[in-house]
């Protein structure tokens, strides 16, 4: 080895394609705005002076909060026809396998591993097994069930007989009333928050921890996997 230093070995997989890389970083913005917006709507900022008239912050705040819930919307069904038309990495938002012993075991290591409790992590080319799990959890689910309420609170806007109150007015008086709707609507944009922190900590971590790429992955497609050991 020259210079006494260690040779570093580094393999590389395109995994991401550029339309899903696409909606990710869309997605993010989008959640990025509707999380401001849906926090100023929920806790209205000061009244400001002079006839209310002259102001339109919260037309402002409301109508940036809707259109983006539409790019939300639209996002996600793109990113339910990507799992059908994409490679199989793109359909791991979607699949689950919760059958399998081994996954349990895998996400265990996950676990331990970012409990800094392991010593040496596993590499995954998609997401590894605890990643994939709040991944469909959060992302997937939370997202359909964001959109739903969402979309329910809008329909009392747009009013009866409008395609919203058709396909999702259903969901108020299923849920019980308005305000229950939109109680749940809330806690979902902070339980996504959270997972947004946890996200980018844990990207970050595995890309100086792990030997293997994230952040980059997800800008380039490939997925780079360093082993400097001898």
């Amino acid at each position: 080895m020259p210079n006494g230093l260690p040779q570093v070995k580094q393999t590389a997989v395109y995994v991401y394609q550029a339309p899903l890389r696409a909606w990710h970083w869309i997605n993010a913005l989008a959640i990025t705005i509707l999380a401001i917006t849906g926090y100023l709507i929920a806790n209205p900022p000061p009244s400001l002076p002079g006839e209310a008239s002259d102001h339109f912050l919260m037309g402002y705040i409301r109508f940036a909060h809707f259109a983006t819930a539409y790019v939300f919307a639209v996002g996600f069904l793109f990113r339910i026809y990507w799992a059908f038309v994409g490679n199989r990495y793109a359909r791991q938002l979607f699949t689950l396998p919760f059958w399998r012993a081994s996954f349990w075991r895998e996400l265990a290591h996950e676990v331990r591993w970012y409990a800094f409790l392991e010593k040496e992590p596993k590499k995954y080319v998609g997401h590894n097994p605890l990643a994939h799990l709040f991944m469909v959890t959060i992302i997937t689910v939370g997202g359909l069930v964001m959109i739903v309420t969402g979309f329910a609170l809008y329909s009392e806007q747009t009013g009866l007989g409008s395609w919203q109150d058709q396909l999702f007015g259903w969901v108020i008086p299923f849920v019980g009333q308005s305000q229950d709707v939109r109680m749940w609507h809330h806690w979902g944009m902070w339980i996504i928050v959270v997972f947004v922190m946890l996200h980018v900590y844990t990207a970050i971590r595995e890309d100086i921890m792990s030997r293997q790429s994230l952040i980059s992955t997800m800008i380039s497609g490939w997925r780079m996997f360093k082993d400097d050991r001898p």
